[in-house]
């Protein structure tokens, strides 16, 4: 299924030509909460707050105090969208993204001439500039610590070798006319060459990309072990559209950024500077992290200097919910397609697909439906679990299913869960393993087996049915036709 992606542009018009995906309003919005409190109700989903649900991605084109921008938001707030975006089958993504991280290619540099995300240019020099009032960068919460830009796509390289370049979306706050604050959680590998610079007492160059071919950012999530230190994501959007992703230099810095991007920053990580995330509010919160709540404001985060802006004519810029749909899909792909490779590596043939579940945010929860086809497949689940959590060490709970349960229904999954397991014998603890600090249950309080905060017992929950006693649980067998005849309306092509 190719759809000629190759930009923000593109894919938007490909929305368009499938009725239910695409949504525009006219009707003025403040940024400030006011637009995620609409989209809640329109194509939220996920983890937030109910009342929300799955809907179309939205394009809001009249923000108050903002007259010539435009917001769009949950352009990957579903799984049948981002199957639709990707050009495959929703019960395929795993396998999809899974074949494209294996086979990457390497992004391309073109010249300024053919970068439209330079046509417009804007330098922090200039007396007028400020940040604040160029973009519209919203809140989620009336609580929130400041405007964010939640689908900035951070690029940087390494500063002792350039050829080593990282893409990773972080949490960056607005905190003055020409400055960000960036949260860096330990370890990523952007976090690692902002130590070098900063030992070195140097800036380390970046650019904060926005508004993207869905493919760069869902290649931008995946994580380590799959995509070690040095592994460029940028190579996995190359691989999903069969064609490089281009690169342009800076305007500003010494650093590259996507040529077809709609709005850049650029700008650099200050060596020794270090800012409190909601200085300005002092609400104590950031903002919705995915798993369902607010996270707390960090005290004491990295300064990145703005340079320059640079955008296309008539620009979007693209935001999300924050612990909604979208999130999930943008880690959830990633996780997906990793726990798949892994199992499929060790036990070939054994798991049938993956499903990273919006109640864990694509994170926490996995899904592993599997096929025991000979006596001696009894116990595989175990280890196809097992390898699940070594490949993606944030999973925090996992159920193993047998083929004939629909694991992107959580109807049929709790099916398998009531009819299928015992809770003497079906589930297994691994307590004091590392986890995420996001969720607030993973903390010394809360439990006497945890000794640091995002420490967790993970749990696998074994919903399978014992290969000795398949006969007895063989689903009712209805007869199968096609239904189109009797209700057309309901099963048209």
């Amino acid at each position: 299924m190719e759809n000629h992606i190759n930009d923000l542009r593109s894919a938007i018009e490909l929305l368009k030509r499938h009725e239910g995906q695409y949504l525009e309003t006219s009707h003025p919005v403040d940024p400030d909460a006011e637009l995620a409190g609409v989209y809640r109700h329109i194509g939220a989903g996920g983890t937030v707050k109910r009342p929300t649900r799955i809907g179309p991605a939205m394009m809001f084109n009249a923000i108050k105090g903002y007259p010539d921008s435009r917001i769009l938001v949950g352009m990957h707030a579903s799984r049948e969208r981002a199957a639709l975006l990707l050009g495959c089958e929703p019960s395929e993504l795993a396998k999809h993204v899974g074949q494209a991280v294996k086979n990457p290619i390497a992004p391309v540099v073109v010249p300024a001439a053919q970068a439209p995300c330079q046509e417009q240019v804007f330098y922090a020099d200039d007396p007028d500039f400020d940040l604040r009032k160029l973009l519209p960068a919203p809140t989620n919460t009336p609580i929130d610590a400041g405007p964010f830009f939640c689908l900035g796509l951070v690029l940087a390289s390494d500063p002792e070798d350039a050829s080593l370049t990282d893409v990773t979306i972080h949490r960056l706050c607005v905190q003055e006319r020409d400055e960000l604050s960036m949260f860096l959680a330990a370890g990523r590998h952007i976090e690692v060459f902002r130590k070098k610079a900063e030992e070195a007492g140097k800036p380390l160059p970046v650019t904060i990309n926005m508004g993207l071919d869905p493919a760069i950012y869902i290649g931008a999530c995946f994580e380590a072990p799959t995509t070690p230190f040095g592994y460029n994501e940028l190579g996995v959007a190359g691989a999903l559209r069969q064609t490089p992703v281009e690169l342009v230099q800076g305007v500003a810095v010494n650093e590259k950024a996507i040529a077809r991007a709609k709005i850049i920053i650029e700008g650099e990580l200050l060596p020794g500077v270090r800012v409190e995330e909601d200085q300005h509010t002092h609400t104590g919160h950031a903002m919705p992290e995915f798993p369902g709540y607010c996270g707390e404001a960090n005290p004491s985060l990295p300064v990145i200097k703005v340079k320059a802006v640079t955008m296309r004519h008539q620009a979007i810029l693209q935001t999300l919910v924050g612990p909604g749909e979208e999130h999930t899909t943008l880690a959830g792909l990633p996780t997906e397609a990793s726990i798949r490779n892994a199992v499929e590596e060790a036990i070939p043939g054994f798991l049938q697909n993956v499903y990273a579940h919006t109640a864990g945010g694509g994170k926490f929860l996995g899904v592993l439906q599997v096929k025991k086809r000979q006596p001696s497949d009894e116990g595989r689940q175990g280890q196809a679990a097992l390898i699940a959590l070594a490949t993606y060490s944030e999973l925090k709970n996992i159920i193993l299913v047998d083929e004939d349960v629909d694991i992107f229904d959580s109807d049929d999954i709790l099916w398998a869960m009531t009819t299928r397991m015992q809770g003497d014998v079906s589930i297994t603890h691994l307590p004091g393993i590392r986890g995420h600090q996001l969720d607030p249950s993973q903390a010394p309080d809360y439990s006497p087996s945890i000794r640091g905060n995002g420490i967790t017992c993970k749990t696998i929950f074994d919903c399978t049915v014992p290969w000795a006693l398949k006969s007895r649980f063989e689903r009712a067998p209805f007869m199968e036709v096609d239904p189109t005849p009797w209700a057309p309306e309901l099963f048209k092509k």
